[in-house]
């Protein structure tokens, strides 16, 4: 019996594992990202490199991915009543989504350009929100509009005084009680509806003024992101026209507020951050900004949202590129490593192109916010804002579905981090205006401020004459631009060329030749196809794709 067992022993193992490459873990973040350490330097962030330099570590570490992993997997469950029958409207997350917060809070990713405004700021809050949303995206969601709603509440200080104190300078608290109990608070957004969408003229909620800046607010909300914030900007109908106020979940006496969160969303992606839908019942709202000047007073932070979901995709695009470039280099097939086999090297430089590309242009909007004083600067934000907006959120759900490629059918379960990077891409087009209404607000804004085209073309043109593709690329372009017959039509070919001439230029800005000759070969001259992987001949792939290798 003994030589039967140990003559079957052998056979019980099928097989050595080899051929894997390990798992991505243990390295910093940042100082692995040679791109965005250029470009930190290049910005002016250089003074805040230790905290962006500490936050990559953190994330770059097991514990801290597997949170993202743990956030997404155990979905926020919606609780509209206690066991005694009481109405609660409160959202129960895993605990590893109240750690993450509390840790982008702990580094200042809501707050830093306000509480530190000085140059570099943004450029240093953008490299933290960069890192962080490579790890979870889904709770970066009520960090960017507790981020961007800082400037119409601090123009409006009589109403948001308490308000502004605990969030520029407080810590995470998701305790669900009244403000005055709470050692910091988060705020949310809530303006779209059934009827309207993106038309938020169409809204149909209605404020009736009580006293001072009190309002008394009845209406739904179609999307309510993080329902769990203790307060939110929102747009009802006032008798002065459409207005905004600022709603709290809970009302200065301790009562809880008339707001009722219907349920949860249940969606494609972005698990581990609760939306819902939402009903205002009598409500009390705070006026911010005068009556009728509801789009107005928000519309600066839906700006910044917009921004944030630039440095957002861009986040995305580089944890896929991350995972790929350190997949291509352990593991082999037919006898050669992956990332010496020239057509992976063409697909995957052509994807480091995309991220290097994405976060230099989202890098010079921080480095304009920084001088958001200068009027130059002022127009180059309200246009590339848009254009890249538009053009960053929609390359990632690609760039994502082509790194799940490079990696093959590993790349595609769930335990790995690319299927919810997949999942997750969509959302940043979608969210705060998709494809379309980012086009026609570059249409708006050019019309509106015809400056602003003026600055953005004379950006362009501080980068010609050093590489010829895009000096005539560029010639090209503005003379499409005089010449378009029906604006509407045509606003996604214009704004197309807008966004991939602002990247080149500032790839030629950052003075990497290889990168910036590159990008121009594929993106500016002629067509050779429309999936990545068709580099033209004569391009060091290799150096391009080593700029981006996560050395562990």
């Amino acid at each position: 019996m003994s030589q039967f067992n140990h003559s079957t022993a052998g056979l019980a193992e099928t097989h050595e594992v080899f051929n894997q490459a390990p798992p991505l873990e243990g390295h910093n973040l940042y100082r692995t990202d040679q791109p965005l350490v250029d470009l930190v330097k290049r910005e002016g962030g250089l003074w805040g490199e230790s905290r962006i330099d500490a936050l990559g570590t953190l994330l770059g570490q097991r514990e801290w991915q597997q949170k993202g992993f743990q956030a997404n997997n155990g979905l926020p469950q919606f609780h509209c009543h206690d066991r005694f029958g009481h109405r609660i409207d409160e959202v129960e997350f895993h605990p590893a989504y109240h750690e993450l917060m509390a840790l982008a809070i702990e580094h200042k990713i809501p707050t830093l350009p306000w509480t530190e405004p000085k140059q570099g700021a943004h450029v240093v809050r953008m490299a933290l929100g960069y890192l962080y949303n490579q790890n979870e995206a889904g709770s970066a969601c009520p960090l960017t509009m507790t981020f961007a709603a800082v400037p119409p509440l601090a123009k409006n200080s009589q109403v948001a005084g308490e308000w502004l104190q605990k969030l520029l300078h407080g810590r995470y608290d998701p305790a669900n009680r009244p403000v005055s109990e709470k050692a910091g608070v988060t705020i949310g957004m809530a303006m779209t509806e059934k009827q309207g969408g993106t038309d938020v003229r169409a809204n149909t909620t209605t404020a009736k003024p009580l006293s001072g800046n009190d309002y008394e607010i009845v209406g739904h909300k179609w999307f309510c992101s993080a329902p769990m914030c203790d307060g939110f900007l929102t747009l009802a109908q006032a008798p002065g026209g459409l207005t905004c106020f600022l709603l709290p979940r809970w009302r200065p006496n301790g009562d809880k507020n008339q707001f009722y969160v219907q349920r949860l969303k249940n969606k494609m992606g972005n698990k581990a951050n609760a939306s819902s839908e939402v009903e205002f019942r009598c409500a009390l709202g705070w006026r911010l900004g005068d009556e009728g000047r509801g789009v107005a007073t928000i519309i600066e932070m839906v700006a910044l949202t917009r921004y944030d979901c630039m440095i957002g995709s861009t986040g995305l695009m580089r944890q896929a590129l991350s995972q790929v470039v350190h997949h291509i280099q352990h593991r082999s097939v037919m006898g050669k490593t992956l990332i010496d086999q020239p057509l992976m090297q063409n697909v995957v430089a052509d994807l480091c192109l995309e991220v290097e590309a994405a976060l230099a242009m989202t890098g010079r909007v921080a480095y304009a916010l920084d001088r958001s004083d200068d009027g130059f600067e002022q127009n180059l934000v309200r246009l590339t804002t848009a254009v890249g907006k538009y053009w960053i959120c929609k390359r990632a759900t690609s760039h994502i579905g082509e790194a799940q490629e490079c990696i093959g059918g590993i790349g595609y379960v769930e335990e790995s981090i690319l299927p919810r990077l997949y999942r997750e891409a969509p959302v940043n087009s979608i969210w705060e205006g998709s494809g379309n209404v980012q086009c026609l607000d570059v249409l708006r804004a050019v019309a509106k401020t015809p400056e602003s085209i003026e600055c953005f073309f004379e950006e362009l043109e501080r980068y010609q004459g050093q590489i010829a593709l895009f000096d005539a690329y560029l010639n090209d372009t503005k003379q499409h631009y005089a010449k378009l017959q029906d604006p509407q039509y045509e606003a996604r070919f214009m704004v197309e060329r807008l966004a991939k001439s602002m990247q080149a230029a500032q790839l030629i800005r950052a003075d990497n030749p290889v990168i910036a000759e590159a990008f121009c070969q594929s993106r500016l001259g002629e067509l050779r196809g429309l999936n990545y992987g068709n580099l033209p001949l004569g391009i060091d792939c290799r150096a391009i794709i080593d700029r981006a290798m996560p050395q562990l």
